[in-house]
């Protein structure tokens, strides 16, 4: 039997499997990723985080959803990612190359603080399937306003609410993800303003489902909260696993501040079994 050794993380409860290709090579079978996520038949986790060299950067990463699918950015795995190098090298300061980009980590004592890099507002940056309006993007819910549409590396639509608590985030998020407006889906976000230094956030991610916290959303109900003037250039989120604080000046990259976690090592089959296909 072939087995591949893995770290299990979290940030604030968004919890990740992280394999590390500069090790082993790592079969990324769509089916073996989501057989991985299964928190009964593999190890359970939001996201896949996969580490590899990189000649001229701390490290390459790629992260994957549990049903498999790609993503092109995740800030708490970012910070996770961070954290573990940090082990490695002793550098408070890592950097990491994503699809999204070029990403600074920074470690402050027990935090990291990674620089997500600048929104993308254009609504084919996005993408949304058409030239609209992003911030007020043509998805109609009853008694809800129009979401604000931003892409971290991946498609936010974020829905700023007056009652969070009432809302089932979890049933709308599976409906909207997929909303013809969103032609690679959308990570769905509700956001609730405490005041101009606080809010409170919930997500449903595209790919996952209804998680602990997401760094990526947070960013991006920053992003919206800063242009509607709602909160200021720094905020506190509080998500369902903890807080994050987010900062954001206008023009550059938004940055995020919190926790990383190491849960547990072990090492996993590479082999499908009868019915996880």
């Amino acid at each position: 039997m072939t087995t591949v050794p893995f770290t299990k993380m979290h940030g604030l409860g968004n919890d990740f499997v992280l394999l590390d290709e500069r090790r082993k090579p790592v079969p990324l079978d769509p089916a073996w990723i989501a057989r991985l996520a299964d928190r009964h038949r593999g190890i359970g986790f939001d996201q896949l985080v996969v580490i590899d060299a990189d000649p001229e950067l701390d490290v390459h990463v790629r992260f994957f959803n549990a049903d498999g699918s790609e993503s092109g950015a995740c800030g708490n795995a970012s910070r996770c990612v961070a954290k573990l190098i940090h082990g490695e090298t002793g550098r408070d300061r890592i950097w990491l190359r994503t699809a999204r980009g070029i990403l600074e980590a920074v470690r402050d004592g027990q935090l990291w603080t990674v620089d997500m890099g600048r929104p993308r507002l254009a609504w084919d940056e996005i993408p949304l399937t058409h030239d609209c309006d992003t911030e007020a993007v043509p998805v109609d819910v009853a008694g809800l306003p129009r979401p604000f549409a931003v892409s971290m590396g991946n498609p936010h639509a974020v829905f700023v609410v007056d009652h969070l608590e009432s809302l089932d985030v979890a049933g709308m998020g599976s409906m909207l993800e997929r909303d013809p407006m969103f032609p690679e889906r959308a990570n769905i976000g509700f956001v609730q303003v405490l005041d101009r230094q606080n809010a409170r956030l919930r997500v449903f991610e595209r790919g996952v489902g209804l998680t602990l916290a997401c760094g990526s959303g947070a960013c991006a109900a920053m992003v919206a909260l800063v242009k509607k003037d709602l909160v200021d250039g720094k905020a506190t989120f509080q998500l369902d696993g903890g807080e994050l604080v987010l900062a954001w000046d206008g023009m550059n990259g938004v940055r995020m501040t919190g926790a990383a976690a190491i849960v547990f090592t072990g090492e996993i089959s590479t082999e499908l079994a009868p019915g996880d296909s």
